[in-house]
């Protein structure tokens, strides 16, 4: 049976990517972005039975529960709720303005927040549905000039743990997508840019040399990766998309455990 999804920033990167692989095997999308012209190419070449374009700044939380009533009423339910999204912001903790952290913050996590809400009663109504976020490699690790978009992931990864907690009694399933690198332009002109602090610029070139030689991986396959999370009988709850995350995640959770293993001893103080 075909699907009905709900995908927010497909006007390019992973967003357009999971669009076009549910409508390339017969489903239906409610496609956003800001601008819908972006999204004509789409109708075009898959017919306006089988897209919604939908002009939506998940910012504005009065604008989401809009943009998924539309969708509602046009597919009549909602089976795959993607939160896609998203942009990066570079900058040191230092340099990173509150504007621009709070910028950060409204589209990477309340625009996922707003989203998650708004088809909440309608999947609980269904007693189904599947809603997946996507984070990043950099919702488990960190990374220096990342901090304020580790903050949104991060914060994104909690309330969806939670999430998949309170809704599993209704049928309602959540996965976390944590991808690595693709050939988007997440780092490029979708990105945002702090202003530099010179005192900074070795730890910066440090940062970009760690990524010199990175293979970036086509997002079209990670349309199709998603395919299988969400035709799962039991999807996870994380799942990585690449093989460079686990190279990176691994390491990461090996030196916390050991870190807390190391310091039981003061643990043990603090609990008097």
């Amino acid at each position: 049976m075909s699907k009905v999804w709900f995908i927010t920033g497909t006007s390019r990167g992973l967003g357009r990517a999971f669009a076009r692989s549910a409508l390339e095997r017969g489903d239906r999308v409610a496609a956003t972005a800001r601008n819908t012209a972006a999204l004509d190419d789409l109708v075009t070449r898959y017919g306006d039975d089988a897209v919604l374009p939908l002009a939506l700044d998940v910012t504005d939380k009065a604008a989401v529960t809009s943009a998924v009533g539309a969708a509602h009423e046009r597919f009549g339910r909602l089976d795959v709720v993607v939160n896609s999204a998203g942009y990066g912001l570079f900058g040191m903790v230092e340099e990173v303005g509150e504007q621009e952290l709070r910028d950060q913050l409204e589209t990477n996590l309340f625009g996922a927040y707003w989203v998650t809400q708004a088809v909440l009663p309608i999947l609980r109504a269904q007693r189904s549905g599947h809603i997946v976020q996507v984070s990043s490699v950099g919702g488990v690790a960190a990374f220096p000039s990342l901090g304020a978009y580790h903050a949104s992931k991060w914060a994104l990864e909690g309330f969806s743990e939670s999430l998949a907690q309170e809704v599993a009694g209704f049928g309602i399933k959540v996965t976390v997508v944590e991808p690595g690198g693709f050939s988007t332009d997440w780092a490029g002109s979708s990105a945002a840019r702090a202003r530099p602090n010179p005192a900074y610029d070795e730890v910066r070139a440090a940062g970009a040399a760690a990524f010199e030689g990175a293979r970036y991986a086509d997002p079209a396959d990670a349309g199709e990766a998603l395919l299988h999370v969400v035709d799962a009988e039991n999807p996870p709850l994380r799942v990585l998309f690449g093989t460079d995350p686990i190279k990176i995640i691994e390491p990461v959770y090996a030196e916390r455990l050991r870190t807390w293993a190391d310091w039981q001893h003061v643990s043990r103080i603090a609990q008097g």
